[in-house]
């Protein structure tokens, strides 16, 4: 082999060696960029998943009906701390884990209040479905047994319960407050509001002045009988009257005029209830 022949070997062998050697480096180039692709990708999907968890949460929160202004600062937090995530990605997973933990304590303090309020609607459910059936031989006009908001209504019309003007109650409605004490003495755990309710005419008939008064009176009489006739616990009563200023129709016919002059037993649960679910509290 000549001298030039040599030489040509010699560099062939050189360009062969160095190929190899920018081959390598190129595939270990590709591989850092397809594991940074990949990471980015993993650490996009757990933000998104964040997103979607904090949704979630406002979501069962609407659904529990109880405002917490607490809470929307539990989701003013989190989302605060979504964004420090983004903006501080490139510092690991700890900001990520911090955030997760967070939303998992938000979650089951939700899920407690939520457990919660189902359990109350099923009583009320129930405790509906029992005055009903008490109730069912009753002229539909006359008694109307509804579940609002976690509350149960009874709606008494006043030609079942007084004469028209007077707050005296009737012998005859004495057999339906009589049913009405025993649904709510089986229910210990709740309290008693009774309202009286009037039309828009104007009242005013001896020491009455007008329909506050009749209203008043009315719910009070209902009370007091509840009270000294069947048993109720008069510290889980209270009485009110609410006028004209509540109706439940227009008083532009007699039909609406008929439907606003109405006394609502409501029975609800006790307070302190409501506050042993506002004393929970998230945890971190």
């Amino acid at each position: 082999m000549n001298k030039s022949s040599k030489i040509i070997l010699v560099f062939t062998i050189i360009g062969f060696l160095s190929s190899c050697g920018v081959q390598k480096k190129l595939e270990t180039c590709e591989l850092n960029y397809r594991q940074a692709i990949e990471a980015n990708a993993a650490k996009e999907s757990t933000i998104s998943g964040l997103k979607e968890r904090i949704k979630s949460l406002e979501e069962q929160l609407a659904q529990s009906k109880i405002s917490k202004d607490e809470y929307n600062q539990q989701i003013a937090k989190l989302n605060q701390n979504l964004a420090d995530c983004i903006a501080n990605s490139g510092k690991g997973s700890a900001n990520i884990d911090k955030l997760i933990g967070q939303i998992q304590a938000s979650n089951d303090y939700i899920k407690k209040l939520t457990d919660a309020r189902f359990r109350q609607d099923s009583l009320n459910t129930a405790l509906s479905n029992k005055l009903k059936r008490s109730l069912d031989n009753l002229n539909d006009t006359d008694v109307n047994v509804q579940v609002q908001k976690g509350v149960v209504f009874i709606s008494l019309s006043d030609k079942m319960l007084y004469r028209s003007g007077s707050y005296d109650i009737l012998p005859s409605a004495e057999a339906v407050l009589d049913k009405v004490a025993k649904v709510i003495n089986d229910y210990k755990d709740y309290d008693v509001m009774v309202e009286g309710h009037t039309d828009n005419i104007p009242f005013k008939s001896g020491i009455l002045k007008d329909n506050w008064d009749l209203s008043a009176l009315r719910a009070t009489a209902v009370v007091r009988m509840l009270q000294s006739k069947f048993g109720v616990a008069p510290s889980r009563m209270t009485a009110g009257g609410r006028s004209e200023f509540v109706p439940k129709a227009d008083n532009l016919s007699e039909g609406g005029k008929s439907t606003n002059r109405r006394t609502e037993i409501i029975i609800l649960p006790k307070l302190d209830e409501f506050m042993k679910l506002m004393e929970i509290k998230p945890k971190g």
